[in-house]
């Protein structure tokens, strides 16, 4: 892909800006319709990439871990903008309109402590029932279609129930790259064309480098006592962790949060299911739970350490990765590792979805009731989430009258 970017033009990042504010504020449907949005606004009206580098970029941000919308947004920012300044344009552009919706839902949850407000609470939990499922069928019939991936997705749901630590998570998605390694190779280098981002590779590999430091330095500094340290390392690796697309962060933030009791299992699900009610990328969940989490730092610094601790691992990488790309996808051996872990990831989350999505929501029959009819609407009706969040919040607060 060619870039003749002006690098001095200031006109092009506010261009980046503007485009991307307006998918931040419309941009409904998670990870999969954002990349139908961005293809229709970037390549069919604004003509900003062909279809094919807009594929290669796509199989990029899915290659890596991080939110692969958000990447394939940073991505198209470092392409159009000329540089680093146009991918963080068009990252803060993107993130900003949900994560303050997120954040006015955080500071607004205490007053749903009667039994109307306990009722919409539920309603959002059963909705994170629907859409969980929702994804984990999708993921499934994607990253799982043979005999092979299914025994991986299997052994990595072991795995997360029998170790239910980040630990357990973790060695399910190493588990999974090895066992794709040896079971999932394919001798035909995948298709493409050549990729020029114009990044320079001092400047890629100062990003990796970065991304290396923030992941291992700062568990060994947990006795330090900060706990604005602690909230940074628990969001940053649930972010360097995440394959296969926002609702895998699930598990991985729910060990990061409600392990160690800095929100409750009732919040945490509460927030899950209002983030399906607002644009933009599925990671802003990370700003209400850094608002709502205990101890201090919360409101709007510790929404603000979340919300950047977890973005920032797949923004280095992917920024960190570009100049390398155009050889390392045509090698078997990484696309072998990626179809293991994406399989691994489809078993993490399905363990996730027994516990504590499952367990925390459906109490009676009509829980069940309400979820499957959530999840039917989603699947069968292609209803769009925010209207599913409505109707089951307004259920439940209709139920508890």
């Amino acid at each position: 892909m060619e870039t003749t970017i002006d690098r001095s033009n200031p006109n092009r990042i506010i261009e980046v800006l503007a485009a991307f504010l307006k998918l931040g504020l419309t941009s409904f449907g998670g990870p999969i319709a954002h990349l139908g949005y961005f293809r229709e606004e970037f390549v069919v009206r604004r003509k900003w990439v062909k279809d094919e580098a807009f594929a290669d970029i796509v199989a990029l941000c899915q290659f890596l871990p991080g939110p692969a919308s958000s990447q394939v947004g940073f991505v198209l920012g470092v392409s159009r903008g000329g540089g680093l300044l146009g991918g963080i344009a068009a990252w803060t552009a993107f993130t900003l309109p949900s994560a303050i919706l997120l954040l006015a839902f955080a500071f607004g949850a205490a007053n749903f402590s009667g039994p109307m407000g306990q009722g919409i609470i539920h309603g959002l939990k059963l909705v994170a029932v629907a859409v969980v499922a929702q994804a984990l069928w999708g993921m499934a019939r994607t990253l799982t279609p043979d005999r092979t991936r299914i025994g991986i997705a299997l052994a990595a749901v072991a795995g997360a129930v029998f170790l239910d630590t980040a630990v357990g998570q973790l060695g399910a998605i190493a588990g999974g790259a090895v066992l794709g390694t040896l079971f999932c190779r394919d001798t035909n280098a995948p298709p493409g064309h050549h990729l020029d981002f114009q990044v320079r590779r001092r400047s890629a590999a100062a990003a990796l480098a970065l991304f290396a430091i923030l992941f291992l330095v700062p568990p060994f500094m947990h006795g330090m006592g900060n706990h604005a340290l602690r909230l940074f390392e628990a969001f940053y690796r649930s972010g360097a962790l995440v394959f296969g697309g926002g609702h895998v962060v699930l598990p991985l933030l729910e060990t990061a949060v409600v392990g160690p009791g800095w929100v409750s299992h009732e919040a945490f699900l509460a927030g899950y299911g209002a983030a399906q009610a607002v644009p933009g990328p599925l990671f802003t969940f990370a700003a209400y739970l850094g608002a709502v989490a205990v101890p201090e730092p919360n409101g709007v610094t510790g929404a603000t350490i979340a919300l950047i601790a977890l973005s920032l691992p797949g923004l280095l990488l992917v920024y960190g990765t570009l100049p390398f790309w155009d050889g390392l996808r045509r090698r078997p051996t990484a696309q072998a590792a990626m179809k293991g872990t994406n399989a691994a990831v489809v078993g993490i989350l399905a363990a996730a979805f027994y516990s504590p999505v499952w367990t925390s929501a459906v109490l009676m029959p009509l829980d069940f009731f309400l979820a499957l009819a959530g999840f039917l609407l989603l699947i069968v009706w292609k209803t769009p989430p925010w209207a599913v969040v409505l109707a089951l919040a307004a259920v439940g607060a209709i139920s508890a009258i």
